[in-house]
């Protein structure tokens, strides 16, 4: 069970897991042997999935968004599995999700220009087969990140 100080030093973490052991154990008033324990804990029940570093994309030459809606005619899951290798190949793809709706699939992919969407859409549909494919070019992100809320974590 998550208290009050595990859910804050779960959104601290989420901001900067950088941030040194003391002014974490600081920020919830916390001794540092203590803090330490419970994000060791926190992160042994899986509610740390992992800790990562977020690159500035402008800085890595990939700034333009697009996202592609797929539909597909198969659904089989010897289809699904090619689709999630060829997918998982393309550095490009950033995030791929399987949809209720209209279309199947929304694959989120950073590209250095707009032009370059050809390419990472021939390395595709070379590999599998789809029936239907939409692209939209993002022109301005309003929110962006990977923060969960942890209010609702037991």
């Amino acid at each position: 069970m998550l208290d009050d100080r595990d859910r804050k030093l779960l959104m601290l973490l989420q901001e900067d897991a950088s941030v040194a052991m003391g002014d974490l154990a600081d920020r919830v008033n916390l001794s540092l042997s203590a803090c330490s324990r419970r994000i060791q804990r926190l992160e042994e029940a899986g509610y740390v999935a992992r800790r990562i570093v977020v690159l500035d994309r402008e800085k890595m030459g990939v700034p333009t968004t697009l996202f592609a809606l797929i539909k597909t005619a198969h659904h089989s899951d010897d289809w699904i599995e090619k689709f999630r290798r060829v997918i998982s190949d393309i550095p490009e793809i950033v995030e791929v999700h399987r949809l209720t709706g209209n279309y199947d699939y929304i694959v989120k992919v950073v590209l250095p220009r707009v032009e370059h969407y050809d390419v990472v859409y021939k390395q595709i549909v070379r590999k599998v087969e789809l029936f239907d494919v939409s692209a939209s070019i993002s022109m301005e992100v309003l929110k962006s990140g990977t923060a969960v809320p942890v209010d609702y974590a037991e």
